[in-house]
Order: structure tokens, then sequence, then C-alpha cells
């Protein structure tokens, strides 16, 4: 199949309406909008849905509205505008609907930059709504993983019914790349998912869709139910790419655009006879717990790198404890790192002992007020 040269979020954008997008609401944002401006020329030219909503608390209801009737529904924004969407999503969660949401991320916190960022780890793969609920969270590194993703995330948002998050930024949001876009898949019809409401109109039992439980024992259950589901998520649905780790004594684990830039200096580093090797989860949310603790019991220490202060950090921590030393290197407000910055970090590891005096990110703090 031939290949197209394409910005990221184009490219996200098409592979959406090829995956049977049904309809489309948002606002724009930078370093989002050329999303949503491609599919407010692609989907009415197909004859489907797209509302440029008042607001991203407009958009986010539409969504909810229209995730109910079982259709394949999109929303997408950057850091500030996913913040005013949370509600909607934790209604959305609560209701056990499914639909697929793209967050090109920016720098913050609060209106920030329009710089590519990693900052919205936290409130996406840790739920920044109220209640107990998880997203599924897919975090590419290149337009062609973009596109794959997009794809496998309507999937993924059906089978669980659930939240599925493309987790991008404005790096790979702006870039061109060349990429291989999947072929069309026809638009379905109404909806034969026994939970859907379709406007049957007393054919069938009424179908009753909400997220408010006022009976608290019918909230746990619910609950449970969502755990329960997510459980399932955690066994099947991991994944994550690998380089060079069957000989490595140090890694890096690092997920999107910090991942691609560790590559190159992981690569770097091998060619001066360094072993280490990159983990780069393409799940943060399931992560991908089990090859981290496998990895622990065997290599001298990790470095974590994120454009942000340290989130992931905090997931890699939780596995790894203290039995491996773990070393931070962020670059958080919209600045992306050079490779040459965490070869440096992979550099100064393999030297000598990894200190473990503190906490990793006070560590890279005392090193960044040199530094600045």
């Amino acid at each position: 199949m031939a290949r197209e040269l394409m910005k990221g979020n184009e490219a996200v954008a098409e592979a959406a309406v090829r995956a049977g997008l049904h309809a489309y609401f948002g606002y724009p944002i930078t370093p989002q909008t050329e999303l949503l401006e491609y599919l407010s020329r692609r989907m009415p030219e197909l004859g489907r849905a797209f509302v440029q909503a008042e607001s991203e608390l407009g958009a986010i209801n539409m969504v909810y509205g229209a995730a109910c009737t079982g259709v394949r529904v999109m929303t997408s924004s950057s850091s500030p505008g996913i913040s005013l969407m949370m509600e909607g999503l934790s209604y959305i969660a609560g209701t056990e609907v499914p639909m697929v949401l793209v967050d090109v991320m920016r720098g913050g916190p609060g209106l920030g930059n329009i710089a590519p960022a990693q900052s919205d780890y936290n409130q996406i793969v840790h739920g920044g709504g109220h209640g107990d609920y998880h997203a599924i969270v897919l975090a590419p590194a290149s337009v062609q993983e973009s596109v794959d993703l997009t794809v496998l995330a309507f999937d993924l948002a059906e089978k669980y019914r659930s939240i599925c998050a493309v987790l991008t930024d404005g790096s790979i949001g702006q870039m061109m790349e060349p990429c291989e876009l999947p072929e069309m898949q026809p638009l379905r019809g109404v909806s034969t998912a026994d939970w859907a409401v379709t406007g049957m109109m007393g054919q069938r039992e009424r179908r009753y869709l909400s997220s408010i439980y006022l009976d608290p024992p019918q909230e746990e259950q619910a609950n449970l139910r969502m755990m329960r589901r997510w459980q399932e998520v955690e066994a099947n649905e991991v994944r994550f790419k690998e380089y060079y780790l069957d000989d490595a004594e140090l890694v890096v684990v690092g997920f999107g655009s910090a991942g691609r830039v560790a590559l190159s200096a992981v690569r770097a580093a091998r060619a001066q006879g360094i072993k280490v090797g990159l983990l780069r989860p393409v799940t943060v949310a399931p992560f991908p717990k089990q090859v981290l603790a496998e990895l622990t019991g065997r290599v001298r220490g990790f470095l974590v790198t994120e454009m942000n202060g340290g989130q992931m950090l905090d997931d890699v921590l939780a596995v790894v404890k203290d039995h491996a030393p773990v070393e931070f290197y962020g670059r958080p407000g919209g600045i992306m790192p050079f490779p040459d910055e965490i070869l440096a970090e992979i550099e100064r590891m393999a030297k000598g002992p990894i200190p473990t005096e503190g906490t990793a990110r006070d560590r890279w703090l005392a090193r960044m007020s040199k530094m600045n």
C-alpha cells in the first residue's frame, strides 16, 4: 500500500474517518486545531456528523449523548481543554459507554504555551474526573503509530465500553511523516449493542443509561463492575516496545516523544559500548508493570525520561520500589529534550555508582538548578 506524507493531526483525523467515525464534536485549541479543521471538511463530505461546539464543555456533553447511541464517536483537544472536559469524561466513564479521546498535549500548567509537553499524563492516565474509573491510554511516538493506535482505540473502546485516549503532543501532532493509512471501513447503521439507546419507540423494553446511582449499594456494584472490566484490560491489552533489553545493564523508560528521543540516545550510548536499553510503554494505561518488574531483578538501574516534572516516574517507582536505583530526567513547560541530554544522563549512570540519596525527583531538580 502506498504511503502518504501527512501531518500528525491530519493523519489521526483521517485514520478515525477510516475506522468508521460516525460523529465528531470539538472545539479549536492549538496545537490540536488541524485535527478539527480536517474533520470539518472530511465528515460533511461523507455525510457524517461534525459539530464545532461553543466550548469544550459543550463538545464533551455532545459526545456523551452520541456515545449512548452506540455509534463511533470522538473528540479531541489539548491540555487546558481536556481539563474542562473532565466532568463530562467522568460521566461517560460512569455510564460505561465507549468513546475515543485525542489529547495533543501542550506546555502547562494553566494556559501555558503551545509547545509540546507531556504534562497531561496524570489527568489522563489516573483519571482526572471524580470516582473510581480508568481510561485505556495509548501513547504513540510517530505519525504512523498515531494512525495505527487511533484505529485500535475505537476497537478497544467498544470492546470494553470504555474511554480510550490517544495521548500525543504538539510535536507528533505538528510533524509531517510518511504513513500508511488503513482501508476505509463501512459506516455502521443503527447499533445492535444490547445497551445502546436507539429510539425503538416501544418496540422493545426501554433502555436507560445514566451515571447516577442514588442507592450507594448500586453505585458500589457499578464501581466493582468497572474494576473487574479493568482487570480484563490489564490482563489482555498491555502494549510496549523494547529495544536492546536482552543484555541491558541500564534501562531508559520513556513514552511518546520522550521515548522517541531516548531511542536516539540509547543507540548513541550503544555505539560507545554502554549496555543500555529502552522500554517504551505504548499503553501507559494499563502500564507495562510485569515487564518492568522482570527487568528490575537484573539491571543496575533505570532512567525515566519525560517532558514533564516526573509523572510516569511515580508509576515506575511503584513497580521498582527499592530493588534498583531510579534516576529521572525531565524537561517540563514545553521543552523537548535533545538526544545528547539523555545520552549525558546515561553516561553519568554508566560511569560509577548510581546515587540513591534523596529521591530521583530531588536529585533531578538539584541538577536542573545548576543548569538554570
